[in-house]
Formats: C-alpha cells, sequence, structure tokens
C-alpha cells in the first residue's frame, strides 16, 4: 500500500492543459514536438498521436522554416526569448494543407535551474481578429469615400455654377 495518495492537485498541470482553448505546444532544443494539448488538435487539425515526435516543420509553412528554425536557434543560444515580445499573429499550416493565421506567443523552458529545456508557444485561431481588421480597413476606406464623395460632388457643383455664370455673364 502507498503512503502517497492522488489528489485533485496532482492532476492540475494536466486539466489545464487539457481544458484550455487555446494551442499549447512544447518543442525540446532540437525542435521535436513533446507536448500537443486538444487547442492544438483543434487549432492546426492533427490528434496528438500524429503530431508529438514530428518536428514543428509540421505547422511551419515552408517559406517560413529557415526564418523560424533562426530564431529558435538565436532564442536557445541567448537563454529566451527577446524582452517584450508580445503575441503575433502568422501563418502555420493545418493538417489539411491550408495556410491558416494564427496569433501566437513563444517562450523558452527552463528547469529550476536554468537548464534550457525546450520553448513552448500558445496560440489561437486569428482568423476572428484578421476579419476583425479586415472590416475595420473596409470602414476606413468607406469613410474616406465618403469624404471624397462629398468633396468631388461639391466640387461639381462648384465648375457647374461657374459654368452657368460664364455662360449667362455678358
Amino acid at each position: 500500500m502507498s503512503n502517497t495518495k492522488n489528489t485533485a492537485a496532482d492532476n492540475l498541470p494536466a486539466d489545464i492543459l487539457r481544458c484550455m482553448p487555446e494551442a499549447l505546444i512544447f518543442s525540446d532544443l532540437k525542435g521535436i514536438i513533446r507536448q500537443w494539448n486538444p487547442g492544438a488538435e483543434t487549432v492546426f487539425g492533427f490528434p496528438a498521436t500524429e503530431a508529438i515526435g514530428q518536428s514543428l516543420d509540421l505547422i511551419i509553412p515552408e517559406r517560413m522554416r529557415k526564418a523560424h528554425w533562426d530564431g529558435f536557434n538565436k532564442a536557445i543560444v541567448r537563454g529566451g526569448t527577446l524582452p517584450g515580445r508580445k503575441s503575433m499573429i502568422t501563418r502555420s499550416l493545418h493538417k489539411s494543407g491550408e495556410q491558416i493565421y494564427v496569433d501566437m506567443s513563444f517562450a523558452m523552458v527552463k528547469d529550476a535551474s536554468g537548464k534550457m529545456l525546450g520553448s513552448m508557444a500558445v496560440a489561437r485561431d486569428a482568423l476572428v481578429q484578421d476579419v476583425r481588421a479586415t472590416l475595420a480597413g473596409i470602414r476606413a476606406l468607406q469613410a474616406d469615400w465618403s469624404d471624397r464623395n462629398e468633396q468631388a460632388s461639391a466640387d461639381l457643383q462648384e465648375t457647374k455654377r461657374q459654368c452657368m455664370q460664364s455662360v449667362l455673364a455678358p
């Protein structure tokens, strides 16, 4: 019989990972996926059984891989990501082969002694944010068009007035 009791707190880290809607991905220092939560399955389409053990290239578009690996390796040498880095919207690959937009943040993971273990990324589908940004851009263009249309109408009225004056002038 064991002296240790399994409590709810013992399962808390796994429960948090399982329940969070965002994708959480952990890779080792070679860029091999070691942790892939259900949120990652939803965002990227790959079940954990297909993603774990694969290179991060699984979700990185080919044209972005060099930049990714350059940054990944610099973060390892530096001992972390650049201070003040926030999340960024970037392209990623979905299992369907489609390129998707994700809002992603990164961090390097160290153990209690400071030894570098790998990197983690938290991601969410950025389509909603992208649509909002596009709609904001459309609204700005509509407002600009409306302003220009009003100005063009006023200019046309002034030109018409001047033409009428010149025709009616003695």
